[in-house]
């Protein structure tokens, strides 16, 4: 993967960052970053804020433009849109909910089978954040001090879908919590949806 890609996924996964802490992640120079910046910004991809500091000077800090956006995975999304509204015109939101219903079955199946072996939680999490990546959504599980878990999903391959019927979305959530039930509870704290960076859900054992 060039620098430039990983410029793209840095600031898909991070949100918001400088030429310096881009530089730093990269191995290379803030002035390395900032060309490599400097380009994407000439093709569109990417833009600058000014941010209050702490100290000294405003910081520049570089954000993904929604050209940037459509490179990650959408699963078709135009597709998904017409045929949620060709499933509603002909089954009714009964015949949608049905989809929607089947839909989180067979997830439920490939991700039962996938941590049949896992007892421990933190296992657990990671095998099922290393499956949703590989479905587009570009997950991670992080440990608090706490004790608690972080699931963070940093895209949404079915946005377009979800932002007409979030009904998949509360699918999701229902999901997660029918393969954590008895060993952890399970909260969104952040939604894509709702203009956050991510979905984060949070994970407390039992």
């Amino acid at each position: 993967m060039s620098n430039a890609d990983q410029i793209l996924q840095l600031l898909k996964t991070r949100g918001p960052l400088t030429a310096a802490e881009l530089g730093e992640s990269l191995a290379i120079t803030s002035m390395g970053a900032r060309r490599h910046l400097q380009a994407l910004e000439n093709e569109g991809l990417v833009y600058w804020q000014e941010s209050a500091a702490s100290r000294g000077r405003p910081k520049h800090r570089w954000y993904l433009t929604s050209s940037a956006m459509q490179r990650f995975p959408d699963s078709h999304a135009e597709l998904s849109l017409q045929l949620i509204e060709s499933v509603i015109d002909l089954f009714g939101e009964e015949g949608l909910d049905k989809l929607i219903s089947r839909r989180e079955q067979q997830q439920s199946q490939r991700y039962r089978q996938a941590l049949a072996d896992k007892q421990d939680i933190s296992e657990r999490l990671h095998t099922l954040a290393s499956l949703r990546s590989e479905e587009g959504y570009m997950a991670e599980t992080i440990e608090c001090e706490d004790g608690s878990f972080l699931l963070q999903e940093h895209h949404c391959p079915i946005c377009a879908a979800a932002t007409q019927c979030q009904g998949f979305c509360r699918s999701e959530l229902a999901l997660f919590r029918q393969l954590l039930a008895g060993q952890a509870s399970i909260e969104r704290e952040q939604y894509l949806l709702d203009g956050d960076l991510r979905c984060s859900y949070r994970i407390k054992p039992l």
